[in-house]
């Protein structure tokens, strides 16, 4: 029993030491140059975080006021694509500072849900709004990263992300603004591949900034869509993005 113990914790000492032992590295100086350069593709998911006004008073065709409340979030979202170029600059042995203009291709849905009418089973009115975004962003991220190991380097960034909103239809209940400025912060690895650099990376991005664009409302023809879209105060959008670099 003390032997099969003994031969057991050898193994384990064997298995651990191996696993830290120094492999031969690829591309042992590619982190030396002073510009890198590369391309990006990954997935997203877009949210957006909506403030609610509550009651509010209407003025109907015959002259009386009604007080309706019309609730509005943001139910699902489908997963988009993102594409994209980096330029990464190296500033020490530890921090790099990158630029990385991508464009995100992606939607979510909001939903309305009118509290004061009801069916004759009491469920809320509801209407839906699938609202469609493509965004070109333009982020500048500082980069630190840990020392290598083998052909491994994790690392975390973090950055702003003003962001231009290519995507805007009349229809809509709810419209954003063209215009907007994100912070976000993420996570990655560097993998150092015979032939060329692969970086894995997650990252949040959060609006700054009022997202919604207030004006829409007053353009709206129809006293519904225009009593929806005023029921949202403010709206903040959100963002996750997988990305893989290549470089």
């Amino acid at each position: 029993m003390k032997k099969t113990i003994i031969i057991m914790l050898a193994t384990l000492i064997g298995m651990t030491a191996t696993a830290q032992e120094r492999k031969v590295e690829n591309k042992p100086y590619v982190d030396l140059r002073p510009l890198h350069f590369g391309i990006l593709i990954g997935f997203n998911t877009q949210d957006i975080e909506l403030e609610n006004v509550g009651p509010q008073t209407i003025l109907q065709e015959d002259g009386t006021e009604v007080t309706r409340t019309v609730v509005c979030d943001a139910s699902k979202w489908n997963p988009g694509v993102s594409v994209g170029v980096l330029a990464d600059m190296r500033l020490n042995d530890h921090f790099n500072l990158r630029f990385t203009p991508s464009m995100h291709f992606g939607s979510k849905y909001l939903t309305f849900r009118d509290l004061d009418r009801v069916d004759e089973n009491g469920k809320a009115y509801t209407e839906s709004q699938e609202m469609k975004n493509t965004y070109i962003s333009l982020p500048v991220d500082l980069k630190f990263s840990s020392k290598r190991f083998n052909n491994c380097r994790p690392y975390i960034m973090a950055g702003i992300n003003p962001m231009i909103n290519l995507t805007s239809k009349d229809q809509d209940i709810v419209q954003l603004k063209r215009y907007d400025t994100m912070v976000e912060i993420g996570v990655g690895c560097d993998l150092y591949l015979p032939f060329f650099k692969l970086i894995p990376e997650l990252k949040f991005c959060f609006s700054l900034t009022d997202a919604l664009d207030k004006n829409h409302a007053s353009q709206l023809k129809d006293e519904t869509a225009k009593l929806m879209a005023n029921s949202v105060r403010a709206g903040h959008a959100k963002m996750i993005v997988l990305t893989f670099y290549f470089e």
